[in-house]
């Protein structure tokens, strides 16, 4: 179990962080394609704010605590932050990044809670994975 509580609080760093780059660069995207990255960064940014507290209830249903503090999910994350970028393109590239370290971070989870016969949190996680899938999807098609 304790593997699988460590996944989960990897995890819940590493969306955490994907969803701070998300929203920054929501805040921050300038240019000719303002509109459409503006509203893709926003749809991917509240998709991701979503998720964490489920995350870190699942947490809690393993009966440890989850982690809360900037300092603590910086220790924890596999996410590689990047600032804001010059240009939208290159914004969704390095939120591609973030999301491709998630999608890794939710597989190991996924495993984990498998192997600990938690079919529950399995079953959450296979719809994160699902939708990390697509975001990657999309962050990909806006890049070309």
């Amino acid at each position: 179990m304790e593997e699988l509580i460590k996944a989960l609080k990897v995890l819940v760093s590493d969306v955490v962080t994907f969803y701070f780059m998300a929203h920054g660069y929501h805040w921050n995207v300038e240019g000719p394609d303002f509109s459409q990255y503006h509203d893709l960064f926003s749809d991917i940014y509240e998709d991701a704010y979503g998720s964490i507290d489920p995350i870190a209830e699942n947490i809690r249903k393993l009966d440890d605590y989850a982690p809360f503090s900037l300092k603590k999910f910086n220790e924890l994350t596999t996410v590689q932050f990047k600032d804001v970028e010059p240009s939208p393109k290159a914004m969704a590239k390095a939120l591609l990044t973030a999301n491709e370290s998630v999608i890794k971070s939710l597989n190991d989870t996924f495993k984990k809670a498998t192997k600990a016969d938690e079919q529950g949190i399995a079953d959450f996680i296979s719809g994160r994975i699902d939708m990390h899938k697509k975001w990657a999807w999309q962050l990909r098609a806006s890049t070309k």
